[in-house]
């Protein structure tokens, strides 16, 4: 574990209001994008035919409003076209996603996030989650913790003084003694399936939740589920906030292996297959 100074810590603070901020700023504008009936959310396809949507661009723009004014640069899946001979210098950079869960997003079931996270040498040390349609936020700090608020308003000059005795420490504690295992509700895929299958073998009681983006690691860090395997491709942008916040909570996101766990701003932007406990 990294550990910073107090005046490395005071940064840190600053740092992670700013994150939330943003994370907050966006995410209302994308639920305004979203409930308004007369949107028909201007669907394009990107390269990899992945969808993007008005709401995608106006989320990135606010967030990098916001970003743009620390010392770190930024690389996000709306402007992720960065040379590795550049990145490669960062010592520590973000990684954004503005609207994780398109898919979710267009199908208007409300799982979709924003998510941002802060890297330092590879590994994420900050992550915040905004889940819009809900109002909950999750963010979490290597030296802080792990945290979630429900039903938070978003407001221009907010007092984050309020936010502890508003934040509920994660994980908490469940009663329930299944094994709750999450996986996506858009990728599921052959492999996912078949460990799936192996933990039923092993485990008297286990149950499957399936749900879009983020939120899934965010069940993690919670202590709501106790496992998701991602067996199929995802980018560093969809799990780096998530991965900061389960570090954040006591747990990790590892490679299929179980034991290492998963680096950012490598060469291939690509994630491994993945498990996160």
């Amino acid at each position: 574990m990294v550990h910073l100074s107090s005046m490395e810590n005071k940064i840190m603070d600053s740092i992670l209001k700013t994150a939330i901020t943003a994370a907050l700023h966006a995410g209302e504008e994308i639920l305004r994008i979203y409930k308004d009936p007369r949107s028909d959310f201007e669907i394009e396809r990107k390269s990899d035919n992945s969808p993007l949507t008005i709401a995608d661009k106006k989320s990135n723009d606010i967030i990098m409003e916001y970003l743009i004014n620390t010392p770190y640069p930024i690389i996000s899946e709306e402007n992720k076209t960065i040379d590795y001979e550049t990145r490669k210098r960062w010592d520590t950079l973000w990684i954004v996603d503005p609207l994780d869960g398109t898919k979710e997003f267009i199908k208007r079931n409300g799982e979709f996030t924003v998510n941002i996270a802060l890297v330092h040498e590879g590994r994420p040390i900050l992550g915040v989650i905004y889940i819009p349609v809900k109002k909950t936020l999750y963010y979490g700090s290597l030296e802080g913790g792990a945290f979630r608020i429900d039903d938070i308003i978003f407001k221009f000059g907010m007092n984050f003084d309020s936010f502890g005795s508003q934040a509920i420490a994660l994980p908490v504690e469940r009663q329930d003694t299944s094994c709750i295992v999450v996986a996506s509700r858009s990728h599921m895929s052959e492999e996912t399936t078949t460990f799936i299958q192996k933990l039923q073998q092993q485990h008297a009681d286990v149950q499957l939740v399936s749900i879009g983006s983020s939120i899934k690691i965010c069940l993690i860090a919670d202590g709501t589920a106790d496992i998701y395997p991602r067996f199929a491709p995802t980018m560093e942008w969809d799990t780096a906030a998530g991965h900061a916040i389960v570090k954040a909570a006591g747990k990790e996101l590892y490679h299929e292996d179980g034991e290492t766990p998963l680096t950012y701003n490598k060469e291939n932007l690509l994630n491994p297959w993945f498990i996160v406990k």
